[in-house]
């Protein structure tokens, strides 16, 4: 029986290296060619610009890989899209959540703020591609991006409460 179990637990292990290691779709592919090598998109945005298949990796996951299609139906761009470097294209005071999804997708988590009044989205990442960190996008009521804050992801913080 534990060989079974071994066995079982190698070709859950194998089959998630192969969805990590999946290689890009190439530019120019079909919205039908991204998916038959990726899958069913998590979300679509669509835009003046062309349609965004999102493929999110969480609520656990720290990636995020977004197809942008173009207006042609070809694909122009696969990216992972939770890195520092995407984070600091959304503008406060003028992203719009739309625009939020379309950049970086859907978050890790929704919360509320209630003195405030703000909508939080927050979003598992790599900070420098090192750090275990969540990035928190604050909306207003009119679903504007007021404000960003990032900092250490409590899922990998060590609490050892025994040592108070």
């Amino acid at each position: 029986m534990p060989k079974v179990i071994f066995i079982a637990a190698l070709s859950c292990l194998l089959s998630a290296c192969a969805l990590l290691l999946r290689p890009p779709p190439p530019v120019g592919a079909t919205a039908a060619e991204v998916q038959a090598a990726w899958g069913r998109p998590t979300a679509r945005y669509t835009g003046a610009d062309g349609e965004v298949l999102e493929y999110a990796k969480g609520p656990m996951g720290q990636q995020t890989w977004m197809a942008r299609m173009g207006p042609d139906g070809r694909l122009r761009q696969f990216e992972q899209v939770l890195t520092d470097d995407k984070f600091g294209t959304l503008k406060p005071g003028r992203s719009t959540q739309a625009e939020v999804l379309r950049a970086v997708g859907r978050p890790t988590e929704k919360s509320y703020l209630d003195i405030p009044k703000l909508q939080v989205w927050s979003y598992r990442y790599r900070e420098s591609e090192v750090w275990n960190s969540m990035m928190h996008l604050h909306f207003n009521h009119d679903g504007v991006l007021t404000m960003m804050m990032n900092g250490p992801d409590p899922m990998y913080e060590y609490n050892d409460s025994s040592r108070d």
